[in-house]
């Protein structure tokens, strides 16, 4: 692999800016100040350093974007925005996807990433990840949701989810929801099924990845070693 798509992949630097570096001395590979960097090395077990911080090389990267309303959860769409957008082109460039799906006004956790193995096995049903979201709904949530959560809902086109955990807040106008699976629009449809209507939602856990709430909607930020090891060391 070459030095500078190295580099461009970790998403230090674009190609332009790193060679710029290097020429003033800023890149070395194995101890050895490398100024072309057309060079090719082994990213497995090259030790590469830039401004001297040592890169670790990572076949896959992994993003966290706190979704904004009025994108779509994919990488194209013909009329409206895709949350890729939200990314700059170095990002964009590695073909990062989004992990499942959220609706248009839904808010909140996304993880992208460029690893479809892994996003196959998060997002299998059998596997039961958890994603947790925090909603508000019209009216009050009628006394027994919890009960019926937990015992499965069945929407109106007679799908029986699996069980749930709905909790509540003390005027019962929003609250938090734990699912295992990943329905379209299977949240407002269960709420529905109880004869109300959600008006806000927010997803603010992915397995164990909690949204970081120092990211303000719309940006985005690397997830960390320690976040990226619970996702590839998930009991599935």
């Amino acid at each position: 692999m070459r030095i500078d798509k190295y580099i461009s992949e970790l998403g230090i630097a674009s190609r332009k800016e790193s060679a710029r570096v290097a020429r003033g001395g800023g890149v070395t590979v194995n101890g050895e100040v490398v100024k072309d960097l057309s060079r090719h090395i082994d990213p497995e077990s090259a030790r590469v350093t830039y401004l001297g911080r040592e890169l670790t090389y990572r076949k896959y990267t992994y993003v966290m974007l706190n979704k904004p309303e009025g994108y779509v959860s994919a990488t194209e769409d013909s009329r409206l925005p895709v949350v890729t957008e939200l990314l700059p082109d170095e990002l964009r460039k590695m073909e990062l996807f989004p992990v499942g799906r959220l609706d248009r006004d839904t808010v909140g956790l996304m993880i992208l990433t460029n690893n479809g193995v892994l996003s196959h096995r998060l997002l299998s049903p059998r596997h039961h990840v958890e994603k947790e979201y925090v909603f508000t709904a019209a009216e009050p949530v009628c006394q027994g949701a919890e009960e019926r959560f937990r015992d499965g809902v069945v929407l109106s086109d007679g799908y029986e989810c699996k069980s749930a955990v709905i909790t509540m807040s003390v005027d019962r106008l929003s609250g938090n929801i734990i699912l295992t699976e990943g329905k379209y629009h299977q949240i407002k449809r269960m709420i529905a099924s109880l004869g109300n209507r959600v008006v806000a939602l927010e997803r603010i856990r992915f397995a164990d990845i909690s949204l970081d709430l120092s990211l303000k909607r719309g940006e985005w930020r690397y997830l960390t070693d320690s976040e990226i090891a619970g996702l590839e060391n998930t009991e599935l």
